[in-house]
């Protein structure tokens, strides 16, 4: 039997535990568990985002919402956050994955790049086939995973997920 806390079954914040595995948190966040103890959920951060990427999320805790923007790292959700739950913004803001599914348009023989035309730092580029259409390739090292690339994708195949470091 699962011991829950009187305060997380009347809010609700059971159901958000088991979903924090694969959120995406504000960049530079520290690790899944201190970022969920220490923040106040005030919602500073959402609101000084200058592109609206991040949202109130499961349990209030802000997350990354890439189908709607893309993360500039202006660096604005550390300033205007009182809680300590950001590291040093001279670190890397994030450790995220890139995926690229088989719903990919040029997979099924059909042109499009708007994911490469979107990636200001040519993480995504299509090398060309002989007789046939060119296929997305990764430069994992380029990606900064600031998820530009994600709503610009007609079928939602590029995806970011975080690295299992827990970041």
């Amino acid at each position: 039997m699962t011991d829950l806390s009187r305060r997380k079954l009347l809010t609700g914040l059971w159901r958000a535990d088991r979903q924090h595995s694969s959120v995406i948190r504000p960049p530079w966040s520290v690790m899944e568990a201190d970022f969920i103890a220490g923040c106040t959920r005030c919602h500073a951060c959402v609101a000084a985002c200058e592109t609206g990427v991040l949202i109130a999320g499961s349990g209030g805790f802000p997350e990354i919402d890439f189908q709607r923007a893309e993360c500039s790292f202006c660096q604005a959700c550390v300033r205007a956050c009182e809680a300590d739950v950001f590291t040093a913004t001279e670190r890397a803001a994030w450790s995220l994955n890139i995926n690229i599914s088989d719903r990919c348009l040029p997979f099924h023989n059909i042109e499009c790049r708007s994911c490469q035309d979107s990636c200001e730092t040519r993480a995504i580029k299509f090398r060309p086939r002989l007789n046939g259409i060119a296929q997305p390739e990764l430069d994992l090292p380029a990606c900064t995973g600031c998820g530009a690339c994600v709503p610009g994708c007609p079928v939602q195949a590029v995806t970011l997920t975080r690295s299992d470091d827990g970041q």
